[in-house]
């Protein structure tokens, strides 16, 4: 179990263990079933992929874990929102996600040092975020008719995100890497919906997202909660 936390956690039981099994077997069963959805209980494998995290993350106290349940419930519920209707209820989830960004910028930049001092590969990841960012967003925006508002407004939400967990400067990369795979699955998704659908990308967001929720959660815990004592 310490393979899938990256180490040891402080005060991580069996009900814990169990959490983390639930999300991990019902996100492999989303991928597994992608190709049949929407069937009856599909939304429920999807919903418990995220919520599972959100409790654990509820359950392992360490400082500002509440914060991070928050981010992780609100990123559930637009899940749910997009799996029940994509179109109808995009804004919806569009909303929810946005929330769950605000939440993590929060929770990252109160990890940052005092005072904020960038190393140089800090600098260069944030630099390289922020370009692509810029990039995606204008060959986006052609496309994006009257969502483009909302849709910048969360472009520019979740590179803040990124960048914050950039600059919080972990000792491990768990988090950042999450961060930037959010990113490329948000990035797969406003290209199939706003101009062209990338090939296998139907096989790629899903991954990508839950890999990057899953970095996020574990990763931050692990900084914040792990234990590296020996026996």
């Amino acid at each position: 179990m310490d393979a899938l936390t990256f180490g040891r956690l402080r005060n991580f039981g069996r009900v814990d263990k169990c959490l983390l099994l639930l999300s991990i077997i019902s996100s492999a069963a989303y991928l597994a079933t992608r190709g049949v959805q929407p069937f009856p209980g599909s939304v429920a494998l999807k919903a418990l992929s995220i919520a599972p995290l959100a409790v654990l993350a509820f359950r392992v106290h360490t400082r500002d874990n509440l914060i991070l349940a928050t981010a992780l419930a609100l990123s559930c519920l637009g899940d749910i929102f997009l799996h029940l209707d994509p179109r109808r209820y995009f804004r919806h989830a569009l909303g929810a996600f946005l929330f769950a960004h605000l939440a993590y910028i929060v929770l990252f930049t109160r990890s940052w040092p005092r005072p904020l001092r960038a190393r140089g590969s800090q600098m260069l990841l944030t630099a390289l975020v922020l370009v692509y960012s810029l990039l995606v967003s204008s060959w986006l925006w052609s496309g994006l008719g009257t969502q483009a508002v909302p849709v910048m407004v969360y472009s520019c939400a979740i590179t803040v995100m990124t960048v914050a967990t950039i600059l919080a400067g972990f000792s491990k990369p768990l988090v950042w890497i999450g961060a930037v795979l959010f990113v490329i699955s948000d990035s797969l998704i406003a290209a199939g919906r706003f101009k062209t659908a990338v090939p296998l990308a139907e096989y790629l967001i899903w991954p990508t997202y839950y890999l990057g929720q899953y970095g996020i959660a574990i990763g931050f815990l692990r900084e914040k909660s792990g234990d590296d004592s020996q026996g």
